[in-house]
């Protein structure tokens, strides 16, 4: 199996998203300097689409929100109905090699929780849609810790078809990528442990052979007693230009 065929990472219906709350997404929004009439890209629809909503009623941005699985973008598209925000959000089903075809640029991408592309196809895929000075905050597994098991470490290089990064080992991937790296962050246990709960609360009886590679995950998770050494980062990254200079030490000296 090639690595391409391991993504999107699975993650059951209707669970929680690693940085879907409203508090992440309004961090972003404030880090994007997103306000009334901005553009924005949401890439994974999530529990009925709430990054979005929230992103068209509290700034008034106009949203295009989207995802790979039509079971996930149909509650979005009711939701934007019942609650009149269809003249803000539009909701779109679109093939996972897709996504680089739609119609940017945007102000800021905005992926909560979605692991949709390895790492190098995302931010290939990410920067063209951006306009100038536009902004991208995305979600990846990344090593945290001082020790992560050796178990581990291949089950993510299996999985991602490279090797695990650390956080600012992200940042730099962003940086190799065309982006200014802004910011990162990372699940801390507590929180990595409350996701799997509900992501394992959410699993669909039955499920199919998609689900058993998460089963894995959620194994190892346990096995090394909810300290894996891995958790699911944020990164935000702001699109340079070519030539651009880099920004001015804030360090007065």
């Amino acid at each position: 199996m090639s690595p391409a065929e391991h993504f999107p990472l699975y993650h059951p219906p209707g669970a929680q998203r690693a940085f879907g709350s409203d508090d992440a997404t309004r961090r972003f929004a404030k880090v994007a300097q997103l306000e009334q009439g901005s553009r924005v890209l949401v890439l994974g629809c999530g529990p009925e689409g709430s990054a979005a909503v929230l992103l068209a009623q509290e700034l008034k941005c106009s949203v295009v929100a989207v995802d790979t699985d039509e079971t996930l973008v149909s509650p979005v598209r009711e939701r934007v109905r019942a609650q009149g925000l269809a003249d803000r959000i539009e909701v779109r089903r679109v093939a996972p090699d897709a996504l680089g075809m739609l119609d940017g640029p945007f102000h800021g991408i905005l992926v909560p929780g979605r692991v949709q592309y390895p790492l190098d196809v995302s931010l290939r895929t990410f920067r063209p849609l951006l306009g100038k000075r536009g902004r991208v905050g995305f979600t990846f597994p990344a090593r945290v810790g001082r020790f992560t098991p050796k178990p581990v470490l291949d089950f993510w290089e299996k999985r991602l078809g490279a090797p695990l990064l650390l956080p600012r080992e992200l940042l730099q991937a962003l940086e190799t990528a065309g982006f200014e790296p802004e910011s990162v962050e990372s699940l801390h246990d507590t929180e990595l442990d409350a996701l799997y709960k509900d992501m394992e609360a959410h699993l669909p009886e039955g499920a199919g052979p998609e689900s058993g590679t998460f089963r894995e995950e959620l194994a190892l998770h346990r096995e090394h007693n909810q300290r894996p050494g891995v958790s699911y980062a944020f990164a935000v990254g702001r699109r340079k230009e070519p030539g651009e200079k880099p920004p001015a030490s804030r360090d007065r000296g």
